[in-house]
């Protein structure tokens, strides 16, 4: 056991081997054995060996702990059960046993199984835990139930009574079991009866979360529109804590239901359950000042009672009600708060939420009159005025921020932003000087002024000024260099370049945000779009297995966090846990990655390394299935990780989302058509004899062709959606989400291309099941299907000419379109040569056939069919075109090699000299990024090319 501790596993074979010598029955090193076995890659032998001892169904605990860590090691947590459910027939009075047993069924979600297993242990030891787990597994069928109507007439039902019983016999003991109760209610729609709960004595219980009790009744209160204890709950917290801010919220939103009821007090008795109420605007706005009052009187300051009077301001002006004025002018208001929060980071995002109430006509005036009020100070006449401390720059940046969201920036002339992004670095330049002290990790006060420049910047690349660009990522690098651990920076850095369409840098940047966990879905989308799309084969495998490996684990560390959970009796969690793992099951991301790894693991070794049939078994892919669900699929995307202080019009919208989310899926039906379409290829493999139809359908071959014509049905359906789609012309902020690839695929004939290559095949099998004698129409169409091939083939090449990156009057332009163009004639080239090594399987017997018939007749003029000699010059032609290809892309190596940045005379003067060096990097960086794409796609053209030589039949 040591030596697997210490991951010496030949060892631990070895010394489990000397000891079973002696020992022959000895289960627990067979185990051991096994586990040795597992980790070192033999999983049928450490299988078979597992089984072995299994079947034994032992019942010592060292034997049984060591297979469940065998069985979780192989993924294959059923087992577990099978193991204990033996042991507890034997030991029917363990508690252990059984407890092994509820969690084994627990991993694998067997809720009714779980239900039984918690009672059984409750008999054995009648502890609450126990008895509370068997209720939650009635929860949890009820939650996995289909049928909405069966949950709420048995399942949950028969959880109340079980709870019911404990109450009456004054057996609740736990928080948990309370929570557990006021769960089943809440389902069951009783929130009268939960209301009473937690009021009741049982809901003193519930101690350990801040304001639970109350945060429970005020959701009980709401759901059963008793707005007049919301508005008297609210009131009394408020009375409490006058900074928390969901209270504000629900105590606005009772007032405005009580006034729209024209609820009036009751005259003798108490206003409600929670005592005053207030149904009037009168009264919230004199609670809002007295609120304001006390808050002046309190040690530190309070920002909630501020904001609150800005909410009300907000919605009585969405009301359209005229009494605002009596609160005051917004304008003064967010002065005066900024007088007060100014220095604060947050003072910019408290604001944000408000500039709405502003008139545009005042934007200016409003700016000013903050600019007024912090102390800056400049050293000479014409000079900047800087803050001299941290407090007045953090006042500063925040005037700045708001600047830009009101749109002021926006406005501006060309010259004026320039002059702008000037005065941002200066600013930021001396910003530093405040952050000499800070470590590595920490970021500097002054980053957000470089960001706000390189914003400027990207307005002015978008509005065709293409140095801007490289300023952008000049700054950005410089601001890196200072603050290495700033998020921002590379993230921006990272779209910068994935547009410019250089990924090399990119790992780089992305692995430095050391991604955890959940990011791998929200963010992993920056990556895993542009990396094989760029070229960059190696880094796309990498960057999808890190995905795919956070989805694959994700299933099994659900289970883990479900079991705590139950041990700990943190029942409410539970639920949260399971719909944690279904949102990742049905992400959208998960799907994308899953789809683009199969397809290129296909282009980087089938046909290559192993055959494609071995690699598509590998992968257990097969044409009839479908593992995407496509109804429940979820955008888990964070689209909103990049900082942007763009007015709402400029922003990323709702609309946006929705857009972006189609477009994925369709380009997403896409891809899954087409790697389902070429995991058909090896199923119509040669098992038929013609003419002879009865029999090939009993091989069930024709249902092969039957599956792929419906597939190609479905492909051109989800190309004619995806046309559509792309006709809307959709232009998303450029920190928006990234477009799909669909465009590209259609405008350079990818698309065309490899939709008729599909058709071929079902072509090449017709002529396969009627043979050679009568099909001379057949073998036309498939000779015209060869050439227009090669001449799509053709065009696409022509789509990929070009300089990718070019110096233009002293700046540099790069083109990722024909490097994402050069990737599609790969992948097009390569499911071309799929399919001809699938015409040359047809092809050979019959040519194998007719020689034998030649010798036969000792006749030397047996008529070749015309096929024949059309497929050898499709495969002669595909092989001068790959070569042309590869020719090409050496060319292309060369000039890339040959481009002499440093003697790019950058024009722009206004570069510093620290600045200069940057510049350089960056350029630098892109222009071995372009290398090393075209060495990949060059290195494997050449292994297609090989493949090529060998299809002459």
């Amino acid at each position: 056991a040591d030596y697997l501790d210490n991951g010496n596993n030949k060892m631990a074979i070895q010394q489990a081997d000397k000891l079973l010598k002696k020992h022959k029955d000895l289960h627990c090193a067979k185990v051991l054995k096994a586990i040795g076995l597992q980790r070192t890659g033999k999983q049928d032998e450490a299988y078979a060996l597992a089984q072995e001892v299994a079947a034994l169904e032992p019942t010592d605990d060292n034997s049984l702990q060591a297979l469940t860590i065998l069985y979780r090691e192989m993924h294959r947590p059923e087992l577990v059960t099978k193991l204990y459910e033996a042991a507890v027939k034997k030991v029917p009075n363990s508690e252990e046993y059984h407890s092994h047993l509820f969690m084994a069924y627990a991993r694998v979600g067997e809720y009714k199984k779980m239900q039984q297993a918690g009672m059984a242990l409750y008999k054995i030891v009648p502890k609450n835990p126990y008895y509370f787990w068997s209720v939650m597994s009635l929860i949890m069928q009820s939650i996995s139930a289909q049928d909405e109507n069966l949950s709420k007439t048995m399942f949950l039902p028969l959880a109340e009574r079980m709870v019911e019983k404990m109450v009456k016999e004054d057996k609740i003991e736990a928080e948990a079991e309370v929570e557990l109760y006021y769960m089943i209610l809440e389902r069951l729609e009783k929130y009268k009866e939960a209301l009473d709960v937690v009021r009741g004595k049982l809901g003193e219980k519930l101690t350990s979360e801040l304001q639970s009790r109350e945060n429970k009744c005020m959701a009980m209160y709401k759901k059963l529109h008793r707005w007049p204890e919301c508005n008297a709950l609210a009131r009394r917290l408020l009375l409490k804590n006058s900074d928390d801010w969901q209270f504000y919220i629900t105590y606005f939103d009772s007032v405005f239901q009580l006034i729209d009821e024209s609820w009036t007090p009751p005259a003798e008795e108490e206003h409600s359950l929670e005592g005053e109420v207030h149904c009037s605007i009168e009264q919230a706005v004199n609670f809002i000042e007295e609120r304001i009052t006390e808050e002046s009187k309190s040690s530190r300051p309070l920002r909630g009672p501020y904001l609150a009077k800005l909410e009300l301001i907000r919605r009585l002006r969405h009301r359209g009600c005229n009494d605002e004025y009596k609160l005051g002018d917004p304008e003064e208001l967010m002065f005066q708060y900024f007088k007060k929060f100014g220095d604060k980071p947050c003072c910019f995002t408290d604001l944000k939420v408000f500039v709405d109430l502003l008139p545009p006509s005042q934007y200016t005036k409003f700016i000013r009159q903050l600019l007024d009020v912090i102390p800056l100070a400049a050293a000479a006449e014409n000079e900047v005025a800087l803050p001299g401390d941290i407090k007045a720059l953090q006042q500063h940046l925040c005037v700045v921020q708001l600047s830009r969201l009101l749109g002021i920036y926006h406005a501006m002339e060309k010259k004026q932003k320039l002059a702008v992004v000037r005065e941002l670095m200066l600013r930021y330049r001396h910003g530093l000087e405040f952050g000499k002290s800070c470590l590595k990790t920490e970021l500097q006060f002054s980053d957000y002024y470089c960001l706000l420049a390189v914003h400027l910047l990207l307005d002015l690349w978008l509005e065709g000024e293409e140095a801007a660009v490289w300023q952008c990522l000049t700054l950005l690098e410089e601001g890196l260099s200072h603050s290495p651990s700033n998020a921002q920076f590379k993230l921006l850095l990272i779209r910068i370049y994935c547009r410019l369409g250089a990924f090399e840098p990119v790992s780089e940047l992305y692995s430095s945000l050391d991604a955890k966990h959940i990011q791998h879905d929200t963010i992993g989308y920056l990556l895993t779009r542009y990396a094989g799309s760029l070229g960059h084969y190696a880094a796309a495998s990498q960057s999808c297995n890190f995905a795919l490996r956070f989805f694959h684990s994700n299933q099994k560390d659900t289970s883990e966090y479900i079991i705590q959970a139950y041990k700990y009796g943190a029942f409410e969690k539970i639920p949260e846990f399971i719909a944690f793992r279904n949102r990742l099951n049905s992400s959208l991301h998960f799907a994308q990655v899953r789809t683009e790894r199969m397809l290129l693991d296909l282009l980087l070794e089938a046909n290559i390394s192993t055959s494609l049939e071995e690699s598509i078994k590998s992968m257990s892919l097969s044409p009839e299935e479908d593992d995407i669900p496509w109804k429940d699929l979820r955008d888990n995307r964070d689209l909103t990780v990049l900082f942007s202080w763009d007015p709402k019009d400029r922003d990323i919208s709702e609309e946006h989302r929705k857009l972006s989310l189609e477009e994925e899926t369709l380009w997403l039906r896409i891809r899954s058509l087409t790697l389902r379409l070429v995991s058909g290829l090896p199923t119509l493999g040669h098992t038929i004899q013609p003419k002879n139809s009865e029999k090939a359908a009993e091989n069930g071959v024709s249902s092969k062709i039957d599956t792929i014509r419906a597939l190609l049905q479905q492909l051109e359906a989800a190309v004619d959606s995806g046309k559509k789609f792309l006709e809307q012309k959709i232009q998303y902020p450029v920190l928006g989400p990234p477009p799909t690839r669909m465009a590209g695929f259609f405008s350079n004939g990818s698309c065309q291309c490899q939709t008729s290559l599909f058709y071929l095949v079902s072509d090449i099998y017709e002529l396969d099941t009627n043979g050679l004698e009568d099909s001379a129409e057949i073998q036309e169409r498939i000779g015209n299907s060869f050439k227009s091939l090669v001449e799509r083939l053709t065009d696409l090449f022509n789509k990929c000419k070009g300089d990718l990156i070019e110096v233009r009057d002293g700046t540099l332009k790069t083109h990722p379109n024909l490097l994402e163009n050069l990737v599609f004639f790969v992948e097009t080239i390569s499911i071309a040569l799929w399919v001809s090594s699938y015409c040359d399987s047809v092809l050979r017997p019959f040519k194998s056939n007719l020689q034998k018939k030649k010798k036969k007749k000792k006749e030397s003029s047996v008529a070749m069919p015309p096929v024949f000699t059309h497929f050898l010059d499709y495969v002669t032609e595909l092989q001068t075109l790959t070569s042309n290809v590869i020719d090409h892309i050496k060319g292309l190596e060369i000039i890339l090699t040959a481009l002499k940045l440093e003697e790019l005379s950058l024009k722009d003067t206004l570069l510093l000299q620290e600045e200069k060096k940057f510049t350089k990097t960056v350029q630098g960086k892109v222009q071995s990024s372009y290398h090393h794409s075209v060495q990949e796609i060059g290195e494997l053209l050449k292994k297609r090319l090989d493949t090529i030589k060998k299809l002459k039949i």
